[in-house]
């Protein structure tokens, strides 16, 4: 299976830490988060990762050398000198999947040890109900903060807003994704009507799909480390530190 790997992000909420460094290279415990992302998908048997970049692009790129080399794996960088939204960068790079393949949708920023396998598995069973994607949730404290998602006995999402006034739930969308090819057709059929110069993913795509997306929890540690504070509480709360230490 492939997986683009969303790393492109400036980080703004994260400075004075993303003043020197992209946000995916923000260290946990001194290993890069864009290292812990590889040793996850490498983990369960991804083999081939696209990484966009922008925020100090060479950095990206010195990070990834090493570790197409320490890891094994095949890794394909593509700068953006604009960025061009998490649904653009997919569309820009569909040719990255190849006709009738399921690939995975991560965003870099966040921090998890979750069972990709597990998600995938699930993702198997609700493509063979007619579902073009699965979604990953999480139990939030502050669903009007989030995308969230309601979901039905067959775990099916059967709404999607985001950062909702009035939530229906506390299930937040992950930002991470198993997909169908069928996905990628639908997305250049969606940019062709909404003509926006930075397509989102969450924000464009995924409202247009509720009822044909099935809907995952993750049980395991998650954590977006999208603000200095969120940094920090990950760091102290992160399962995996003794490891690192």
């Amino acid at each position: 299976m492939k997986a683009f790997l969303l790393a492109a992000g400036k980080g703004s909420r994260l400075r004075p830490y993303t003043d020197a460094r992209p946000k995916c290279l923000i260290p946990i415990y001194g290993k890069p988060l864009l290292e812990i992302w590889i040793d996850l998908l490498k983990a369960h048997g991804i083999d081939r990762v696209l990484i966009n970049t922008h925020h100090h692009a060479g950095q990206v790129e010195q990070v990834v050398n090493r570790l197409i080399i320490e890891k094994e794996i095949d890794i394909i960088t593509v700068f953006e000198p604009e960025l061009l939204g998490s649904g653009g960068t997919i569309l820009e790079n569909r040719d990255f999947v190849g006709a009738g393949e399921d690939f995975l949708i991560a965003y870099a920023d966040n921090l998890t040890d979750m069972n990709l396998s597990a998600m995938v598995a699930f993702h198997d069973t609700q493509r063979a109900n007619g579902r073009v994607l699965t979604m990953g949730l999480f139990r939030t404290p502050t669903p009007e903060a989030c995308g969230i998602a309601t979901l039905d006995s067959n775990q099916v999402i059967t709404g999607f807003r985001e950062k909702p006034e009035k939530p229906e739930s506390n299930l937040a969308n992950a930002g991470i994704y198993v997909a169908t090819y069928t996905i990628l057709r639908e997305c250049r059929e969606i940019r062709q009507q909404v003509r926006a110069k930075v397509f989102d993913f969450g924000f464009h795509v995924l409202p247009r799909l509720v009822g044909r997306m099935g809907g995952y929890e993750i049980k395991e540690y998650l954590a977006d480390i999208g603000t200095v504070e969120s940094y920090r509480r990950a760091l102290d709360q992160w399962p995996m530190k003794e490891k690192e230490l």
